[in-house]
Parts: C-alpha cells; structure tokens; sequence
C-alpha cells in the first residue's frame, strides 16, 4: 500500500528564475539518474504545482520510503543547481529544502 505526501518550497521571487526552473522540469527535461534516484528511494509518482514563487510538491510513496539510497554524483549536481531556484521556507532546518506538509482536512470520512 502507498501514501501520500506533500511538501512546500518557495522559490526566489524572480520572473527569468522561475521560468528557467520551469524549463528544467518540462516533460524530458530532468536528467534520467535524478528520475531514477527519485523512484529508488521509493516515490512512485511526483507531480510539482506552483503558484507564484510557492511549490507544492505531491508524492506518492512506498510504504518503506524513505529508502536509504547514495546519491549519484548527477543527483547530487542537481541538487547544487536547484538551490539557485529555491530558497527556504521560513521556520526551516539550515539546508533544509522541502518542508513537509501535514494534511488538515479530507473529504474522506465526511
């Protein structure tokens, strides 16, 4: 059985930033050893929505993720590169990106 979880990140408020890091996450456009480190530590399916500089990112997950999985070097130099993007949301851990979300409220069960 899987779950579902979401994350929140902010990006840096910059028109020119925003569109090139939508550009690198167009259908393709993620390198393949970042997919599969993605799918190795155990997420099935990923979308990332935004509105403004916000990011709100669905994954759906094995029951065992995190999978304990070393990052390649690619993922690693994705990462590095991501940060150019992104910036923390207020309250987070030093180095911390994706903040986990906790669900609130479902239609389930009302």
């Amino acid at each position: 059985m899987s779950k579902r979880l979401c994350f929140a990140l902010d990006l840096v408020d910059d028109a020119a930033l925003i569109a090139d890091y939508e550009a690198r996450h167009a259908p393709g456009a993620v390198w393949p050893e970042v997919i599969g480190h993605i799918r190795a530590s155990g997420i099935e399916a990923m979308e990332i929505w935004r509105t403004g500089d916000r990011l709100v990112m669905i994954a759906q997950t094995a029951q065992d993720y995190p999978r304990p999985t070393p990052a390649s070097p690619e993922s690693e130099r994705w990462e590095t590169l991501m940060w150019r993007f992104q910036k923390p949301l207020p309250n987070s851990a030093p180095g911390e990106k994706w903040m986990e979300m906790k669900r609130i409220f479902t239609l389930e069960g009302e």
